[in-house]
């Protein structure tokens, strides 16, 4: 039996991809193992979103071609859309994909092995439908990741997704719904929607589906527990969407708004839709519904001309908000795109200590969302037990430890927060419902 081993690089988007892509090898004979182990077919999903991401999947490429010269290598995902035959010349790779054609990798691939030549099927991206890719299953043995949304319409200056990923297209309610019951029926408990630019879902639709009616779509699904959102903007947090979704007992209370910058000039640069004001105002309007509401953000921070001034107002705007978690990255160019040509470029170090200060800031702001935590109740999805300690999640993605034995992996159980340790809350069951964190949803004429 041939075997295949895969390596993801990225966001959730990517991890999706890549597992539909696992399934499809596996139902063609396949055996999947390990990328640190022999394979006879390597397949590499690249990230081109920052430097980083560049270097690490050629990086990656290139060890695979000179450790294992005889297998087959396959790069996709966003790079490899960016860098079509280049990136082929580069690695000797036997076929190259891009962002679309995931649905073929295994013919296509056998077909390039038959001829004996090397394959780039790079497609454009402007009229590309939604790609339609299934999984069935995923590592996780609780969680499962969902792609309903690809592609950005937006072209901040300082991005380069939507050149690689293309126009917004979004998956239909049927699909959505007809593959949430499949991996409930297959035990996972949570689904993560995800996408490329998810807040858009449903405007390229005929009937102009609202992420809101996913929601309510998978309030039916049976065996599906919670529903978590991925990367949302704060644009839509309207008050029809609150109403609507503050009913969705499904929903996890944890909302991931990308924020930037808390600049409202630095934001202006990158060509943000929002400003500092509407994204508090979006804040202020998710509380309102969800008290506890976990709220996770970006940050990117030494865009072009960012002055100290800037760098400071982001700082102090992320301590206001609050939020429960940061992702701080550094700027760094990305060809083709407005940013990379704007002046103001700035040095690595000045970049490197603002990323430390910002990554403080919400270690800052972390140890305070958790420590609101201290004695309430709350519902834990149990994933896995090692050192006798059994771990899992809140709705709110809060980490939970309880001692072993208090319940088993894919178990909902409610418990009580005692503690607050290095980042991981402490807890031990309870014998009462979980506190919930919904407040009545908001008025409205709709």
């Amino acid at each position: 039996m041939k075997t295949v081993a895969f390596h993801t690089l990225g966001c959730k988007v990517n991890q999706y991809d890549t597992q539909a892509m696992l399934e499809l090898f596996t139902a063609a004979g396949y055996e999947a193992v390990p990328f640190s182990s022999d394979a006879d077919v390597y397949v590499i999903n690249t990230c081109t979103v920052t430097g980083t991401g560049d270097r690490k999947s050629l990086q990656l490429a290139r060890r695979v071609r000179r450790e294992h010269p005889e297998s087959e290598l396959v790069l996709c995902g966003c790079l490899a859309q960016r860098m079509g035959e280049a990136i082929q010349k580069e690695t000797g790779a036997r076929l190259v994909l891009g962002t679309q054609r995931r649905n073929e990798v295994v013919t296509l691939l056998e077909q390039a092995v038959a001829e004996d030549r090397c394959l780039t099927c790079v497609e454009p991206l402007a009229a590309a439908p939604f790609e339609p890719l299934v999984i069935t299953r995923q590592e996780e043995h609780t969680r499962a990741v969902m792609k309903i949304q690809e592609g950005c319409n937006n072209f901040c200056t300082y991005c380069v997704i939507p050149y690689v990923r293309g126009p917004i297209r979004s998956r239909p309610l049927a699909d959505i719904r007809a593959e949430a019951e499949r991996l409930a029926e297959a035990g996972y408990r949570e689904l993560v929607l995800t996408g490329i630019h998810l807040t858009s879902y449903g405007r390229d639709l005929q009937d102009m589906p609202a992420l809101t009616d996913v929601l309510e779509a998978l309030e039916t699904v049976e065996g599906l527990r919670r529903v978590r959102l991925g990367s949302l903007e704060p644009v839509i947090v309207t008050e029809g969407f609150l109403n609507r979704a503050a009913v969705c007992r499904k929903l996890c209370p944890q909302f991931h708004l990308a924020l930037q910058s808390g600049s409202d000039t630095v934001l202006k640069r990158m060509a943000r839709r929002y400003n500092t004001r509407q994204y508090l105002e979006a804040v202020a309007a998710l509380r309102a519904v969800w008290p506890l509401a976990a709220l996770t953000t970006d940050i990117l921070t030494g865009f072009p001309g960012e002055t100290e001034a800037e760098h400071q107002e982001t700082l102090a705007f992320a301590r206001r908000v609050g939020f429960a978690r940061i992702h701080v990255f550094p700027y760094s160019p990305r060809e083709g795109t407005p940013a990379a040509r704007m002046a103001g470029q700035l040095p690595r170090e000045i970049k490197e200590r603002r990323v430390r200060e910002l990554i403080a800031a919400g270690q800052e702001t972390a140890r305070c969302y958790q420590a609101q935590w201290i004695g309430r109740g709350t519902e834990v999805l149990l994933e896995t037990a090692e050192d006798h300690r059994i771990t899992g999640y809140t709705p709110e993605y809060l980490p939970v430890s309880l001692p072993e034995g208090a319940g088993q992996p894919g178990q909902l159980l409610p418990v009580r927060i005692e503690a607050v340790e290095n980042g991981l809350l402490l807890a031990s069951p309870a014998d009462f419902p979980s506190a919930g964190t919904k407040a009545p949803a908001v008025s409205s004429d709709h």
